[in-house]
């Protein structure tokens, strides 16, 4: 399915599906990427995400109409070639240092599913997660989806502070938080890693439909690329 919604006057969403579907997200990469190509001058921004792609245009160099146009050719194009799929984005590996001083909710995830830490640390490392979705701060990766036995809700109330490089789970996401701020996520380790410069080209290494995997590694390493132990959890 495809379907068109007129957010404003210079905002178009592209509604690929109603359902989350990890199958879909080469595909509306691919899609957004190619608006993007085609379209490089004539628009604001553009946001793909779980099911769908906002498109945030100038009114004045191009309309919503030939916008719509373009979409729905490429759709239905792909749509009748379904061997021409997005060949998929980069495989991103992230350092982890998984330790209750820098997870406060590791070993209480763990007591809670009724696994050792290390259990839990296998069960995060073992899967590869792709890039749904980027938003909520800049560069911040939506990633899907975490091991069932893993698998928790946020936390009712948010933490007044998350340390940047924290990694997080909530439901069946997760993610690492890029700077430091709210959040309300379930915390089990930190990233070392910086994932947000706006100094740099690109400013974040994620894009959506990257593959990520996560790397554990002791304090020592942790600490040599420049990670810290946050002591205000609040």
């Amino acid at each position: 399915m495809i379907r068109f919604d007129s957010v404003s006057e210079t905002c178009l969403m592209v509604q690929l599906s109603d359902e989350i579907d990890l199958s879909l997200t080469p595909f509306i990469a691919r899609l957004a990427s190619q608006v993007e190509a085609d379209f490089s001058n004539q628009l604001i921004d553009i946001v793909p995400a779980y099911t769908s792609i906002l498109i945030h245009f100038h009114p004045d160099k191009v309309t919503e109409r030939l916008l719509r146009e373009r979409i729905q050719l490429c759709y239905d194009t792909w749509q009748a070639k379904p061997l021409l799929t997005h060949p998929g984005g980069k495989l991103i590996e992230l350092p982890v240092y998984y330790h209750p001083d820098v997870g406060p909710d590791l070993v209480p995830l763990a007591d809670e599913k009724g696994l050792s830490v290390d259990e839990v640390v296998a069960l995060h490392c073992g899967q590869t997660y792709t890039v749904c979705a980027i938003g909520f701060a800049p560069g911040f990766a939506f990633l899907a989806s975490v091991d069932e036995a893993i698998a928790t809700p946020r936390h009712a109330e948010p933490r007044l502070s998350v340390a940047p490089g924290s990694v997080g789970i909530a439901n069946q996401q997760t993610a690492v938080y890029p700077s430091q701020s709210p959040g309300g996520w379930q915390i089990i380790g930190n990233c070392p890693k910086p994932l947000f410069n706006p100094e740099q080209a690109p400013m974040t290494p994620f894009q959506v439909g990257d593959q990520v995997r996560f790397q554990p590694v002791d304090r020592t390493t942790f600490q040599s690329l420049g990670g810290e132990i946050w002591p205000h959890w609040k």
